[in-house]
Parts: structure tokens; sequence; C-alpha cells
């Protein structure tokens, strides 16, 4: 069955020119010119995943990223974020939200189609993908079913930051380079914004850390990459 695809843009030629070329790569295509009518379609459409521009009449897309990833329905779907701006501040605001990747105007259709597809293949896990349980700590991950408890309750992460911390959890006590997480759940080569990782992991410390400021969990190997300790170390 072919994914469904929301396009919230408000520049036309643009919007067509997504349209043309998803469509021709199998997509099924949603599109809506103005932020308010592009929230109502993702809300009610629950697309498969979200190509949201930054700056759009109405609501902004940063605000709609927002929305989304607060709600439990819709908290689910990958968005993609096109902005026209390259300053590092708007990458990370909207990363720190929950977007899960962003590609900086003017693009190659060609990456961003790439980046669609790396973001759909993580995200659309077959159910027999059961790959059990992982404990450390307080901390409890149960991999088949996406959810991670801390103290016996769930903990509400976003798709990239379960990823994280299942990978650091799998390879225990080892040092990931920032370079090798972002090849291994962002599935192709960022350009080498390891910032990506960083905002993920500060999140992500948040959530499963008693005080992010002293991490027990991930810990930082400074110019390297993240470690999580393992269990003769917590």
């Amino acid at each position: 069955m072919a994914h469904t695809v929301l396009v919230i843009e408000d520049e036309i030629h643009i919007l067509e020119l997504l349209r043309y070329n998803l469509e021709a790569a199998g997509y099924k295509v949603i599109t809506s010119e103005n932020g308010k009518e592009g929230l109502d379609k993702a809300l009610e459409g629950k697309p498969d995943l979200v190509i949201l521009d930054l700056m759009l009449p109405d609501v902004d897309g940063l605000e709609i990223c927002k929305i989304l990833k607060k709600n439990d329905e819709t908290k689910n779907i990958p968005i993609i974020m096109l902005t026209a701006k390259s300053e590092e501040f708007d990458k990370v605001l909207g990363l720190e939200l929950g977007a899960d990747d962003y590609i900086t105007k003017p693009f190659s259709v060609r990456e961003l189609l790439a980046r669609i597809k790396a973001v759909l293949r993580r995200t659309q896990q077959p159910e027999e993908e059961k790959e059990g349980i992982i404990k450390f700590g307080d901390i409890v991950i149960d991999t088949g079913k996406h959810l991670v408890y801390k103290k016996g309750k769930v903990l509400e992460l976003t798709l990239k930051e379960f990823e994280l911390l299942k990978l650091l959890s799998q390879n225990m006590g080892k040092v990931l380079t920032r370079d090798y997480l972002l090849d291994k759940v962002w599935g192709y080569e960022y350009a080498g914004e390891t910032r990506t990782v960083d905002v993920h992991i500060r999140h992500l410390r948040k959530k499963i850390e008693d005080d992010d400021k002293s991490p027990v969990y991930i810990e930082t190997v400074r110019g390297i990459g993240y470690k999580l300790k393992d269990k003769g170390e917590v």
C-alpha cells in the first residue's frame, strides 16, 4: 500500500514540484497551502509522513510540529521540516520540538526523496520484529512494543529518542561516535551535522536521568561520542 505524505507549503511552485515528484515515486500526496488547514489535515488524516514548511500563513511550522508531537494520535508521525533559513537556531529548535529531519531550501528533490524513504523505513517496522526486553538501572526497554519504562512508568519518547536509546543499550559499554549514531539512526549521511545527535541526547537525558546535569546512564566521551554505561558501572 502506498504511503500517504502530507505536504504543507505555501509556495505554490514548490508545492507542485513536491506533489509531482512524490506521486511519480509512488506516494499518495495530500497538500495544503497554509498552516491552519495543514494542521487540520494532519490531525484528521493522520498521514504516514508530513513535509512541513517552517514559514507558513496562520500557523507556523514550529507551532504545527509542537501540536502534532503533543497529540497522542499524531506524535509518532514523522516530520521533515523545510526551511529557507540556515541558522543553527532554527534547525535545533525544530529538532527539539520533535521534527525527525529538516532540509534547507533550495534542496535537491532526489535528496529529499532519499530522506523520506529513510524516515519511513525506520518508522514502518514489521510487527514480527519483536526483539525482547533490555534492562539497566531503573530503565526497561520493550523493543517489540517500542516502550520505555522508568521505575515502572512509561516515558514519552520521540521515535529518534527511542532509537538512540535502543542503539546505545544494544551496545552497552561501547563508545559510539556521533557519525555512527547519525548513520544508524538517521539512515543516511547527514553532512556532518553532529549537533543533531547532541540535541536528541540532551532531550533523552532529561527523560531517563534523575538529574540530566549529572547523568548516570548516558556518558559523553569528549570529542568522540556517547556510551551507555554497562550494568557494572551504573
